[in-house]
């Protein structure tokens, strides 16, 4: 029976915590909307011109998804790498193999002419 308190107060914990920091980000938020230039884009310190809801190109996309494959990628060879000891040659072998999909990856990527700037 013990275990259900638990279970109900960290329920209730849980409930709690979202409305206090609901309630506290709307008492610290600015509720003054009479000013005309508190809703305008700001950037840089220079006041923007035209249409601040412009598209990006896909090829920011694309850098991006590149990036964060590659970045990933680091992670699981950082990984590796701590655990390198206790893999032996199996481990080797799978790694060299992991690194090896993504060199034909990025290959192909480069051959496509993804990586080329327009």
């Amino acid at each position: 029976m013990t275990a259900v308190w638990y279970v109900v107060g960290f329920a209730f914990a849980a409930v709690s915590f979202v409305f206090v920091t609901i309630g506290a980000a709307w008492l610290i938020s600015h509720r003054s909307r009479g000013d005309v230039h508190k809703g305008v884009p700001y950037e840089s310190g220079i006041d923007t011109y035209g249409d601040t809801h412009g598209r990006f190109g896909l090829s920011f996309y694309i850098y991006a998804l590149l990036f964060v494959a590659f970045d990933i990628e680091v992670i699981f060879i950082y990984l590796w790498a701590i655990a390198f000891r206790d893999l032996m040659a199996t481990g080797f072998v799978s790694m060299v193999v992991f690194v090896a999909i993504l060199l034909l990856g990025l290959a192909y990527a480069w051959r496509k002419g993804v990586l080329t700037w327009r």
